[in-house]
């Protein structure tokens, strides 16, 4: 079994009724419950496996954390502390860096999205659960090696990509646009014929999330 409590990272006080949620390893849902009155969960789970566990509730920021469980039978404990949402968001703001997520990483000239990409965009999930009105612009970029017309394209697959994993996890589509805008936008020199480190192309491959409509948030 993998088992625990939700609590409030800042105080350690128990919050129940907590929504959460069991992923496996590629972050495929497998399981889904609330938490007790006490912030207690448990879910049952086949040994020697890893999994991914997210909780998420109203007026705070969602949270996944991973865990191996081993190959006996058993109890694995995993605690799971959230934060209060106390980030101010308005509209024409990316909340990508607001939230902390990490670069949107895909392979080589693929547009699958990744399960380490998964677990950021799941919070980008939880955002919109929490504004059920905010409504979010999807751009991709890329670096500018190969050609504008070979980066437009793939930007916009994983742009698209972005969405439709989006929309799986409850999202209503009428509230996501994607749009993949290659290298027409860098953000620093690195043109085509200029010599660069890969970490300067670096900068240049990201996600943005454009909040285009805001609303209230959820009040439970």
């Amino acid at each position: 079994m993998i088992a625990g409590n939700v609590i409030d990272k800042e105080t350690g006080e128990l919050l129940g009724n907590a929504q959460v949620t069991l992923f496996d390893a590629k972050m495929n849902p497998i399981d889904e419950m609330y938490a007790s009155e006490q912030g207690y969960y448990s879910f049952k789970v086949p040994c020697s496996a890893k999994y991914h566990v997210r909780a998420a509730k109203p007026k705070y920021e969602g949270n996944e954390l991973s865990i191996d469980v081993p190959g006996e039978t058993g109890s694995t404990t995993l605690n799971l502390p959230l934060s209060r949402t106390l980030i101010p968001f308005k509209k024409g703001d990316d909340v990508a860096p607001k939230l902390g997520i990490k670069m949107i990483y895909f392979d080589l000239d693929k547009s699958d999205i990744r399960p380490e990409a998964a677990v950021e965009l799941q919070k980008i999930s939880n955002l919109m659960q929490l504004y059920p009105s905010m409504k979010i612009d999807i751009r991709s970029h890329t670096d500018s090696r190969q050609t504008a017309k070979y980066n437009r394209k793939l930007s916009d697959a994983r742009a698209k990509s972005t969405m439709r994993w989006l929309i799986g996890t409850g999202i209503s589509a009428d509230r996501l646009t994607a749009k993949g805008y290659g290298e027409s936008q860098l953000v620093n020199k690195c043109a085509d014929g200029v010599d660069c480190t890969e970490e300067e192309h670096q900068q240049n491959r990201r996600s943005e999330f454009i909040i285009t409509e805001i609303g209230e948030k959820y009040k439970k």
